[in-house]
């Protein structure tokens, strides 16, 4: 077997494999041999057939099939022997020889990481705390979130709720499939087009009001995108947000049995306090993450990023078919995610290379807490556990995690860190805006 590699350009390597005729005629004699004694013709007894007559009649066949079994038997032993690793599947041709067995196989190979200056990263680390006036915040919030409605007797005002009942036609076709009852609208919310809830401040109960406004340029419907709407709208009720005191009842409907605002407070801000703490342990691998990605710039095969985006895709996909609708209809074109996708297949390459030069092992110890913490969100923590440890695919993600956020602990010792205060709710908004 010989074996000749062209570098096309800078992943893409072209691997030229060739096999001598004798090999290939000894695969063939077998073949044959094996064939006649199974093979029926008319005029020979069975086992009787001369090599040359299945030779003549089966000899492309099997030529065809043994060519199958040499790309099998010899595409590995190439790579081997030239050092090479692909990067996804191979598209291999064979070619028209006359003597001899020959192919290519065109294939991305991973590219080469240079972890020169490693220990030059420069890192900006936030360190916050939970202050008294955060908890308070907090508890505001937990006020906010137990509110309830009450009916006033007067035209609706900014944060008031307003129920009611709406049409709207652009073009003289309506776009509201009828009328829309018992909606219910927040005035100041933002949520409805611009210039909507202007329109219910000062109507109270049981009035009638139209009016016309244009749909943004980007709104999500195309149909409606930029053009005029008439609106009919009629008030059912106007309410405003009544919040609870943070009284005993208050308090023991989380869960705090001997109902004072002290224990209460203690309990808000162990929670704040591990939320920070995660928080803060993710602000920091963003930095790392960052750090690495501008440090060691990278050219990715395009068939790992292809494998990525099918990835990042596959979310909206399914949804799509849960609402049966078809991809074109969710308006995500490829480009959308090739970036990310990028990104992703570059820094989990980088981190791989890191791990891998710097002999980080995985801590057997480190997934069982893990694992462990992730079953306390659960009614039966111990079955949670045994359902992660029973499948190796769900165990194997879980490893991939820990072993991921050792070598990003291993990076921090290595990296030049500033530490940079920020506020609680800083951190925890753009937190919360991460996974919204």
């Amino acid at each position: 077997m010989q074996v000749s590699v062209e570098k096309t350009s800078e992943l893409i390597r072209k691997m030229t494999v060739s096999v001598p005729e004798d090999v290939v005629q000894e695969k063939m004699a077998e073949r044959l041999k094996s064939l006649a004694r199974s093979v029926k013709i008319d005029g020979f007894r069975p086992g009787k057939v001369p090599q040359h007559v299945v030779k003549k009649m089966f000899g492309d066949r099997v030529r065809g099939e043994i060519a199958t079994d040499l790309i099998k038997e010899t595409y590995h032993d190439a790579l081997q022997n030239q050092a090479l690793k692909p990067a996804g599947h191979p598209h291999i041709e064979p070619l028209d020889e006359a003597e001899g067995f020959k192919y290519t196989a065109v294939f991305e190979v991973f590219p080469e990481i240079s972890l020169e200056g490693i220990d030059q990263l420069e890192v900006l680390r936030p360190v916050s705390e939970v202050k008294d006036s955060d908890v308070d915040e907090m508890l505001e919030k937990l006020r906010v979130q137990k509110k309830s409605l009450k009916i006033v007797d007067r035209p609706a005002q900014e944060n008031d709720s307003v129920t009611i009942s709406f049409s709207g036609t652009s073009e003289g076709e309506n776009f509201t499939d009828g009328r829309v009852e018992d909606f219910q609208v927040i005035c100041g919310s933002k949520r409805m087009i611009p210039g909507f809830e202007d329109n219910l401040i000062g109507l109270e109960a049981g009035a009638n009001k139209k009016f016309t406004l244009n749909f943004p340029e980007d709104y999500a419907n195309p149909k409606l995108a930029g053009k005029a709407a008439e609106f009919e709208v009629d008030v059912i009720k106007v309410e405003v947000p009544f919040l609870p005191e943070i009284d005993a009842d208050f308090i023991k409907a989380y869960g705090i049995e001997d109902g004072l605002i002290e224990s209460f407070r203690d309990d808000v801000r162990n929670n704040m306090e591990r939320g920070l703490e995660q928080a803060l342990r993710d602000k920091l691998k963003d930095s790392i993450m960052e750090a690495l990605y501008e440090k060691f710039p990278l050219t990715v095969p395009n068939s790992l990023v292809d494998m990525e985006v099918e990835s990042l895709m596959k979310p909206y996909l399914e949804a799509a078919e849960k609402q049966k609708m078809k991809l074109e209809d969710l308006n995500l074109p490829r480009d959308v995610f090739e970036e990310q996708a990028k990104r992703r297949v570059a820094l989990g390459l980088i981190l791989s290379e890191i791990t891998q030069k710097n002999a980080i092992k995985l801590d057997s110890n480190k997934v069982r807490s893990t694992i462990e913490d992730l079953a306390k969100n659960y009614e039966r923590p111990e079955e949670v556990v045994g359902w992660y440890y029973l499948d190796e695919s769900r165990l194997r993600d879980v490893q991939q995690m820990v072993l991921e956020d050792q070598t990003i602990e291993w990076l921090v010792t290595q990296a030049k860190v500033s530490d940079k205060t920020v506020n609680f709710s800083d951190i925890m908004d753009k937190q919360q805006g991460l996974g919204s």
